[in-house]
């Protein structure tokens, strides 16, 4: 130490710089098998490396690289690595500022749950207040459908400006929520599906509002409802939904033997989400074809030892138009470090 003093370098300093940047990491073995009108299975190993760092007292950077290894569909050991997550957090005045790369969860996962270019202010504490703008990493699903030149358009639009706000607040045990959700995008079309390339762009948005509470029994249980209303023009059949569920404790990473169950009921149309944070067949149901879906899901978790938890969810979904039914069981550990 009294070298390096001399050297005009303190050790403190060079300990809190070290304490400054944490690294954490995730690793996730799932396998799903779905049965009905889409037979199929398959298993991905996923391993993620987190970085946090302070870059003052006020703001912190983040940033995750993930990894996914397909160890079914063939032995070629397909992989793919990304830096998903970038993004940054601190403090404006009496604002709480999010802005690079993050994760998006709107209404629960219930309207969208991916990654998201922008930037988010927070306001308040008993009532609080969200809004955000920026890019969505993908938006619906949709099926070919024929435009009113009688063209037809791709099943993969592009993501472009989203904004979104939410207001929340609680009565007691009642927690009561609302918000309002703008996806703008793309659709590239061929002349009278004569097989040319994409050209001719066709502009298209889906706005989304919804309505929820959540009660709590107890520490334990609790009780949600969100009612979800959407407008778009391309969207077929219901112009609605919601989703109803039912919690009970849930298992923990640091607390060996704790457990959970989650049961939820969805009766969804086409326009009322885009991108649903299940692992059942929910968004493959997002086109004219099927109108949207209905049906059921559970969930059952448990922690094996500290920092494994392993995790089975069952889901029961049909479409709202036509008879396409598929049930999934999928099941996962995740070892966390």
């Amino acid at each position: 130490a009294d070298e390096l003093d001399t050297l005009g370098v303190r050790v403190a300093n060079l300990e809190k710089k070290a304490d400054a940047v944490k690294i954490t990491g995730e690793v996730r073995y799932h396998y799903t098998d779905n049965g009905g009108d889409d037979k199929a299975n398959g298993s991905k190993l996923r391993s993620r490396i987190w970085f946090t760092g302070a870059i003052n007292e006020d703001w912190t950077y983040t940033g995750m690289i993930q990894n996914e290894q397909d160890l079914y569909h063939d032995n070629a050991g397909d992989e793919d690595t990304k830096f998903q997550r970038a993004y940054i957090n601190g403090k404006l005045g009496g604002l709480k500022v999010q802005a690079g790369r993050y994760n998006l969860n709107l209404v629960d996962g219930n309207v969208y749950d991916n990654r998201f270019d922008g930037i988010q202010v927070t306001y308040g504490k008993d009532v609080k207040i969200v809004a955000g703008y920026g890019k969505a990493d993908q938006t619906v699903e949709a099926s070919t459908y024929k435009a009113a030149d009688d063209a037809f358009v791709n099943n993969n639009p592009n993501a472009d400006t989203t904004y979104y706000a939410t207001v929340s607040g609680n009565v007691g045990a009642l927690e009561l929520h609302g918000g309002y959700y703008a996806f703008d995008y793309e659709k590239y079309a061929d002349d009278n599906g004569a097989g040319k390339a994409w050209k001719t762009k066709i502009d298209d948005d889906r706005d989304i509002w919804n309505i929820g509470a959540e009660y709590a029994f107890d520490k334990n249980v609790k009780l949600r409802f969100d009612y979800l209303s959407g407008d778009d023009d391309a969207a077929k059949g219901d112009d609605d939904g919601y989703v109803a569920k039912l919690s009970y404790k849930g298992a923990k990473a640091s607390q060996p033997g704790s457990w959970g169950l989650v049961a939820r009921y969805y009766d969804m149309g086409q326009a009322a989400y885009i991108d649903h944070t299940m692992n059942g067949y929910g968004d493959s149901y997002n086109n004219v074809t099927s109108q949207g879906f209905k049906g059921y899901s559970v969930f059952a978790n448990y922690a094996f030892a500290k920092n494994i938890v392993g995790q089975v969810e069952w889901y029961d979904l049909e479409s709202k138009e036509g008879s396409k039914d598929v049930s999934t069981l999928w099941s996962q550990v995740v070892f966390t470090f």
